[in-house]
């Protein structure tokens, strides 16, 4: 049975351990020590991952991933009524110290139940916020599940993700001249007003249901009285469809090639990556089936539905290991408003529990 008491302590003291991306050891070490408790061959990754293993045939995957955004140093929570929010001066950790929370309170209440269970695989990853770090590192031949739940959405357990984006971010350098703003601009070729002639070509916000773009990052110059000789840009554009985002892609190029014609005294440079692959899941996916029937065990009902964002699953169904992903009780995640329903949060426990349990 879930400990609701248990949780929320467990909750508490985990988002009290600092972790921002990249400085996660304090929180690996403190995930380590209660996954040893709970009978689990315990290894950590190159990377630092910590994965959790146990034998037994067909293991189910469960993961989440350890670090958090900032501001997140210091957190001070407290129980508000029915939720668990911060003192207002950084994020709560609930992304997604709350989905770790729930798997270690489903496992603890089983092993405390002495039920039978399937056989899991615990992944947590490092490094998830700063784009999938983490997972594009771990090590997936210590990995022997081939289906599993990741523990990321935003909202209550019955939000799960059938479908992600293909993520695509870029950088573009633009050098021009640099002239004395005062005395001779006309031998100056402002790099800033080229990048901004570019910008305000290209297309911004929601293109359609399935596709976003956005510039978020912008910087150029040296001192005010200077033509800018140096500008630079930078930002993403993504798409559940693959047509659509090869078509963007082509429309983005096209623009900053229409830019050197208009400039042709001016250097414009770009770089292309892609930070991670979409993937998509019909309802009616036997895996997504399975996720609705034991949400209705515990009297939810499932809500499958696409994301615009990226998490550790899709590295995962990426690798060949089949991942949906499924809400972990938070809200307003990456804002010093965040906060926890406790309700939610034990219900994501009852649904690791139940996931583990239900034949």
């Amino acid at each position: 049975m879930i400990k609701q008491d248990r949780l929320v302590k467990t909750f508490l003291d985990l988002v009290q351990i600092d972790s921002p991306s990249g400085e996660e050891e304090a929180i690996a070490q403190e995930l380590t020590r209660r996954l040893t408790a709970l009978g689990f061959s315990v290894q950590r990754d190159a990377h630092g991952n910590v994965i959790a293993s146990e034998p037994g045939p067909d293991p189910l995957l469960l993961s989440a991933h350890m670090d958090t955004v900032e501001p997140g140093r210091g957190v001070k929570p407290r129980i508000a009524g029915d939720r668990i929010v911060t003192d207002g001066t950084t994020v709560l950790g609930g992304d997604c110290k709350a989905g770790v929370s729930s798997i270690l309170e489903g496992l603890e209440s089983i092993k405390e139940d002495g039920a039978k269970r399937t056989p899991v695989q615990v992944v947590f990853t490092r490094g998830e916020e700063i784009g999938l770090v983490g997972a594009k590192n771990l090590d997936f031949s210590l990995i022997k599940a081939k289906r599993g739940v990741v523990f990321d959405g935003n909202g209550p357990p019955s939000k799960i993700t059938i479908a992600s984006p293909t993520y695509t971010g870029f950088d573009v350098e633009v050098k021009g001249r640099a002239a004395h703003a005062g005395a001779e601009p006309e031998k100056g070729i402002s790099a800033i007003r080229i990048a901004a002639e570019i910008i305000s070509g290209l297309p911004q916000g929601r293109l359609d249901p399935e596709t976003t773009f956005n510039v978020g990052l912008i910087k150029g110059g040296a001192v005010r009285n200077a033509v800018p000789e140096n500008a630079s840009f930078s930002g993403e554009f993504r798409s559940r469809n693959k047509a659509t985002l090869e078509r963007v892609r082509g429309e983005f190029l096209a623009a900053l090639q229409a830019a050197r014609g208009r400039h042709p005294e001016a250097v414009i440079t770009e770089k292309l990556y892609t930070d991670f692959t979409g993937y998509s899941m019909p309802p009616d996916h036997p895996t997504v089936q399975q996720i609705a029937k034991v949400l209705a065990s515990i009297g939810m009902r499932a809500e499958p539905a696409p994301s615009g964002g990226g998490t550790d699953g899709n590295i995962m169904n990426l690798h060949g290991v089949q991942c949906v992903v499924i809400g972990m009780s938070t809200q307003e995640m990456h804002t010093t408003r965040e906060y926890v329903p406790i309700a939610d949060l034990v219900s994501t426990a009852r649904f690791c529990h139940a996931l583990l349990t239900t034949r």
